[in-house]
């Protein structure tokens, strides 16, 4: 069964190259979606896949890469928007939000 997660992974992520690695966990696993940092370097995922698929994602996402240290994973079910593949995306940057 097809499903779509929404991902906030918190802990020491900066400097590891954790959307690169995220990407690839992604691949290998079979996973759709996207990923990028938000404000306190913290990371947001957008999952979606079969339940197996994400299962191993998710396992995956709680260890992270060699280098990193994964204090809280929190995981929300969302609705099925059937991305065609898993692409890193650039933070925002405004006014109110310099970093």
């Amino acid at each position: 069964m097809k499903k779509l997660l929404n991902i906030l992974i918190s802990g020491d992520l900066r400097d590891a190259g954790i959307r690169f690695h995220t990407m690839q966990a992604a691949y290998k696993y079979g996973v759709r979606g996207t990923v990028r940092y938000i404000e306190d370097y913290s990371i947001f995922i957008i999952a979606e896949g079969e339940e197996d698929k994400l299962n191993n994602f998710v396992n995956w996402c709680k260890r992270g890469p060699l280098g990193v240290r994964v204090d809280k994973v929190e995981i929300e079910e969302g609705e099925i928007k059937n991305y065609k593949k898993f692409d890193m995306v650039r933070r925002s940057r405004s006014k109110n939000n310099p970093k």
